[in-house]
């Protein structure tokens, strides 16, 4: 990942504002013609969360919806992008509208990539302080305030690894991570031995395991865990055979009470998960059966 012009501000090194157009170098007689689409959370669905998934579902499902027919049209440059966090913006896309499709409830372009920005695709971050309700914007009229911060040296495909004692991942964060093999992840689980716990969002009810050489550390425990919802436990199982896998998708979440690596005794994980089902009265309380 390239230093990120902010933080060389922040330490007092002085930098003149790098500015998109600065890169993109849009023509002056295509600048009146571009339109760019801000993807935010809807009240629904967080749109990054679906990009880490599948970028298609933003670049095409989201960006060219056939709504967006107030914002684009036939022969325009439509840029993308999408909300990460703190007045910073991910450039997904950039593409011509090459036909307005005639549907009602579905994407409503034809559109192609501009083959030259394809390398700040899902690379480029901007800043940007957005004040205003509409999500789709004139090029021309925010030109001037999109800051260039850092140019990714990888295209984004989610957060970074943030350490064991901040897992806290829902079941369709812990898929994408595993379906998607990032890398920083899955590095940092395949040789970890842990204690973790599940819990039951909708009722907070806990379930207490452990990850061993013996039954799979903790990579391919939750692994276990992705592809049939129970991994095995026949509490949770139970829970997939009476409500479904989809009740486990909507309300399980997965984190790490305690982490060791591949040389800590399995006896003393084993000993550490006792520890935690008493203190945590999961037996009584939650899904562990013994």
């Amino acid at each position: 990942m390239l230093q990120s012009l902010e933080h060389s501000e922040e330490r007092g090194v002085q930098t003149d504002k790098i500015l998109i157009n600065d890169l993109l170098k849009i023509p002056d007689c295509d600048i009146g013609k571009t339109r760019l689409k801000l993807n935010v959370f809807n009240g629904n669905t967080d749109p990054l969360e679906e990009y880490k998934r599948d970028p298609d579902k933003i670049n095409i499902e989201w960006f060219l919806w056939h709504n967006q027919r107030r914002y684009f049209h036939t022969g325009q440059i439509a840029i993308c992008l999408l909300y990460l966090y703190d007045d910073k913006w991910l450039l997904t896309t950039i593409k011509r509208i090459t036909k307005e499709i005639d549907v009602v409830d579905d994407v409503g372009f034809e559109a192609e990539e501009i083959e030259e920005y394809r390398k700040y695709y899902g690379r480029l971050v901007l800043k940007y302080h957005n004040t205003k309700r509409g999500m789709g914007r004139t090029y021309e009229s925010m030109m001037e305030e999109l800051e260039v911060i850092e140019i990714l040296s990888t295209a984004y495909d989610g957060d970074e690894f943030p350490g064991y004692e901040n897992i806290r991942l829902s079941f369709s964060q812990l898929e994408t991570i595993i379906r998607n093999k990032r890398s920083g992840w899955l590095d940092a689980l395949r040789n970890q031995k842990a204690v973790y716990l599940i819990t039951d969002t909708s009722n907070g009810k806990m379930y207490v395991g452990s990850a061993t050489a013996q039954y799979g550390m903790l990579l391919q425990r939750w692994t276990n865990y992705i592809d049939n919802g129970h991994g095995g436990n026949v509490e949770l199982k139970h829970i997939v055979d009476t409500k479904g896998f989809d009740y486990i998708k909507a309300n399980f979440q997965y984190s790490v009470l305690e982490n060791y690596n591949a040389r800590m005794d399995d006896n003393y994980i084993l000993s550490r998960e006792k520890w935690w089902k008493d203190t945590l009265c999961t037996r009584q309380f939650g899904y562990n059966k013994n």
